[in-house]
């Protein structure tokens, strides 16, 4: 709730990717549960369904949008049916991610290199080029982009030099967005946390994303409260703000 009482996202709206399932559906959820209107996003439309009709309300103020991220035709159909949906994007949270197989790094395929940078980097960069054209043209001006970087993004597993090396990547690309989007009034965080999937995790899962839509409206709320780690450059593109900054 924001200090009318109203939902810290009404009026918003924000675009999550990988929406279909896991982390992408639960931040879904949240945001919407915030009040924000939802473009899904996913190369599954059946997933994008069932995250709408999850929803409160069925799927009322949601878009899917079936969208494979490393391609920058469908990704630049994506922002387009966003704005004639919406008008308008406030919050962009890059989470679509892929795999590599976990094996020895040298009998990993070219193919199976490249799945997992298009996606995990390239995508984030496609969605992102696109949010911030857009961001930088609305009126009232600016936003919000998260990326969803991993505990991977500090300290690998063993095989897993695709997908590490991506989440390293996406550090830099956070603060890259962050460097050159500052005078547009867009911001630009990462989230990074582990994977493992238990009863503890999902109940993690769900306060840090509702922690992450009140950040949308109100970064100061989300810096006092965060439930775990979180990075945040919209003042100082070098400095990592935690929970317990000032």
């Amino acid at each position: 709730m924001d200090q009318s009482g109203a939902p810290a996202g009404q009026g918003k709206v924000a675009m999550i990717t990988g929406a279909g399932s896991g982390v992408g559906r639960a931040a879904a959820l949240a945001m919407h549960a915030a009040g924000y209107s939802v473009v899904l996003a996913g190369r599954r439309m059946a997933k994008l369904e069932e995250t709408a009709a999850m929803t409160a309300g069925g799927g009322a103020g949601i878009l899917a949008v079936a969208t494979d991220v490393s391609r920058p035709d469908e990704v630049k159909e994506l922002f387009a049916k966003t704005r004639n949906e919406f008008g308008r994007l406030d919050v962009l949270f890059n989470n679509a991610g892929a795999t590599a197989p976990g094996i020895a790094m040298e009998d990993l395929t070219y193919a199976q290199w490249t799945e997992v940078v298009n996606v995990n980097l390239t995508g984030a960069f496609l969605c992102a080029q696109e949010a911030i054209r857009l961001m930088k043209a609305q009126a009232p001006r600016g936003g919000r982009i998260i990326n969803n970087g991993s505990l991977s993004a500090h300290v690998p597993r063993p095989h897993s030099a695709p997908y590490a090396a991506t989440k390293h990547a996406i550090t830099g690309l956070t603060k890259c967005i962050s460097l050159d989007c500052r005078d547009y009034d867009i911001a630009c965080g990462q989230i990074d946390i582990g994977n493992a999937i238990s009863e503890m995790s999902d109940r993690l899962a769900l306060g840090l994303y509702r922690q992450m839509a009140m950040w949308c409206g109100s970064q100061e709320s989300m810096q006092n409260t965060l439930p775990t780690r979180l990075f945040i450059w919209p003042a100082c593109p070098w400095t990592p703000m935690s929970s317990s900054s000032p």
